[in-house]
């Protein structure tokens, strides 16, 4: 399969692209800067440009099976790039007749918020991660808008620990199991595994370990 990841540099994107081609996919890589990636690497095409340039990012996508979002954001940006780039996205995904997209957002966005513990809700989020989850909710209502295939992605907080592939995923309520922290190797594993299985589309999984 063909297929175009968004925030390829990111700590999820970094994961997706060793994973995706470990699983013998062709990728294209959009980043606003090549030299962050491998130009060597085997079944690498990389396309450099600015995630709102429509026609940019519909070059990126040509020729591609699916798409898969993983754009992030410093903690405080307010800029909405989530937001803003996955409407570009979705526009050039719809112009060019591409239908499966994988998008990552987070776990507390929308009907989720109920799912997150309480120091979360009460403290963390409203003082530190406001913005950030701005940004998810509205990134989530352009993906759910559009006409596409979709899946959003909602893991717990990141972690750089090393593949595990023993997450739990798609629970609707906050357990006493979960440590509400994930690898974002994990969160990586599920978002390729979604190119070829299609139980969470038009849906919204949770992930955590």
């Amino acid at each position: 399969m063909h297929v175009t990841v968004f925030g390829a540099t990111g700590g999820v994107g970094r994961n997706l692209m060793t994973q995706l081609h470990e699983e013998g996919h062709t990728v294209t890589a959009f980043t606003r800067d090549r030299a962050r990636l491998d130009p060597d690497a085997p079944g690498l095409n990389i396309v450099e440009g600015d995630v709102l340039d429509l026609d940019a990012v519909r070059r990126a996508i040509e020729g591609s099976d699916a798409v898969i979002c993983a754009l992030g954001m410093p903690l405080f940006n307010r800029e909405q790039l989530r937001t803003k780039g996955t409407s570009i996205i979705v526009q050039a995904m719809e112009q060019v007749g591409i239908k499966r997209l994988v998008c990552l957002s987070g776990l507390g966005a929308g009907d989720s918020w109920s799912m997150l513990p309480l120091r979360y809700r009460w403290f963390i989020v409203p003082l530190f991660m406001r913005r950030l989850y701005d940004d998810h909710e509205a990134q989530e209502a352009v993906v759910r808008a559009s006409k596409l295939d979709w899946t959003i992605v909602r893991p717990s907080s990141f972690t750089d620990d090393a593949l595990t592939r023993t997450y739990q995923v798609g629970f609707t309520a906050a357990l006493p199991s979960l440590t509400y922290k994930i690898a974002r190797a994990d969160v990586a594993d599920f978002m390729v595994r979604q190119l070829g299985d299609n139980t969470y589309l038009y849906a919204s999984p949770a992930l955590s370990h």
